[in-house]
């Protein structure tokens, strides 16, 4: 069982013993991601996060590798467009060391300039592999297309000529009126003492105190796009609107994902793949904001047999959202996603993981039963009423990467399914 504490400045801390384990995962979760950032500050997210491993007041970052290694575990960080987060994981006994790096590499990091130009160019080397993965490029540009306007259409990872603009002093300024308080999640999950989870407390409490930062809205609009690239296939990525991920009817969302390309039982795997064979991957996945939210169904194949991928996957979807799944695939989806969420949570990284992100993203943290029971109530209407309403092909929007066609051909080619059946 977890214990939860508000501190005086807004800080949430969660405590969860677990018995029989020699090892604790600590993690911090800053409600700041890409989101918050403006057009011009795109990017200074993720740089701080590297720039937080750059050195501090106290240590210098060849200091702050050498005793990440010598603690034997796990020191890292990750951003996302709605968060920061910055873990680790170590044996119990290096545990008040491991908490000690963390809070200096997130409350004294030095943001020297000569360091900024370095990891500058680290950064510009992580966009290029980015652009040399087709499959993850296909998705930025959906986003960038279907939430123009709003930060989420902003790469998580900034753009050259954002990047170029920013300095130490300027990226301290974003870390100081982003990462406050009310901001900041921190949990601790294994083998600890009370006096150590007292000492953590009393760190965190020298965290000034402050609102959390707020977040431009983002509202999903249907887009075509088209990249030209020189790779074998082409990489599509068909998208409709979805739901928030505090939505009530999210479960069931998950479900019809499940079902509709979770698995190699699923609709898009059997069909795509092991009835046509148009593909070696296909698959479907959510992506949920804390305001919008899309479902994409994504395959990659050669140019010439796109035309009847598409007009299959379009109808399998026109199938789905007219008569729903079948009861077996719904028992199906419910063993495959219950047993994700029990043996995901099994480790001390993922109880760290979840304590974290639940408390942040949803306000309190989800308990296993209660997650289990909502995916038990679950039902086949509500599922056919689900896929009613997110295959809206008035909605659908695409992303296309590879020997492509421009956007016009892909609109052109997908008006006639946009209309009703």
């Amino acid at each position: 069982m977890y214990q939860a504490t508000t501190l005086p400045n807004g800080v949430r801390l969660l405590t969860e013993h677990i018995p029989g384990v020699r090892s604790a995962a600590l993690g911090f979760f800053v409600g700041a991601g890409s989101r918050h950032e403006t057009a011009l500050e795109n990017g200074a997210a993720h740089f701080i996060e590297h720039m937080s491993f750059k050195g501090t007041h106290r240590r210098s970052a060849g200091d702050l590798a050498r005793e990440m290694d010598a603690i034997g575990g796990q020191v890292n960080a990750y951003t996302t467009k709605e968060s920061t987060c910055f873990y680790a994981r170590c044996l119990d006994s290096h545990l008040d060391r491991a908490a000690d790096l963390l809070c200096d590499m997130l409350f004294a990091s030095r943001f020297d300039q000569g360091d900024v130009e370095l990891e500058r160019g680290v950064i510009l080397e992580e966009i290029g592999m980015y652009e040399d993965t087709p499959e993850d490029l296909c998705a930025e540009r959906l986003a960038a297309a279907v939430y123009k306007g709003s930060p989420l259409a902003r790469p998580i990872l900034g753009r050259q000529s954002t990047l170029e603009s920013m300095t130490g002093e300027s990226l301290l300024d974003w870390q100081r009126r982003h990462y406050t308080g009310s901001a900041m999640v921190v949990s601790l999950a294994g083998s600890f003492t009370q006096q150590q989870a007292d000492a953590l407390a009393q760190r965190l409490s020298q965290i000034p105190a402050g609102d959390a930062p707020k977040a431009k809205p983002g509202k999903y609009q249907p887009a075509v796009t088209a990249r030209k690239k020189a790779i074998e296939q082409n990489h599509l990525l068909l998208a409709f609107p979805a739901l928030p991920y505090t939505h009530p009817d999210r479960y069931a969302l998950l479900l019809l994902n499940s079902i509709l390309g979770g698995g190699v039982s699923s609709r898009l795997f059997q069909e795509l793949r092991e009835k046509r064979g148009l593909c070696y991957t296909t698959y479907s996945y959510v992506a949920d904001h804390a305001d919008t939210g899309l479902l994409g169904v994504y395959t990659a194949l050669s140019p010439e047999l796109e035309g009847e991928a598409l007009d299959a996957a379009c109808a399998l979807l026109r199938e789905l959202a007219e008569h729903g799944p079948t009861q077996e695939e719904l028992e199906r989806a419910r063993e495959q996603v219950k047993a994700s969420v029990l043996m995901g949570l099994e480790s001390i990284q993922a109880r760290m993981s979840h304590l974290g992100t639940s408390q942040l993203l949803y306000g309190s943290v989800l308990e296993q039963d209660d997650i289990l029971d909502a995916y038990d109530a679950v039902t086949v209407p509500q599922l056919r009423q689900m896929a009613e309403q997110i295959f809206d092909f008035s909605q659908l929007s695409l992303s296309a990467v590879g020997r492509v066609p421009p956007a016009e051909e892909y609109a052109q080619l997908l008006s006639p399914m946009t209309l009703p059946s």
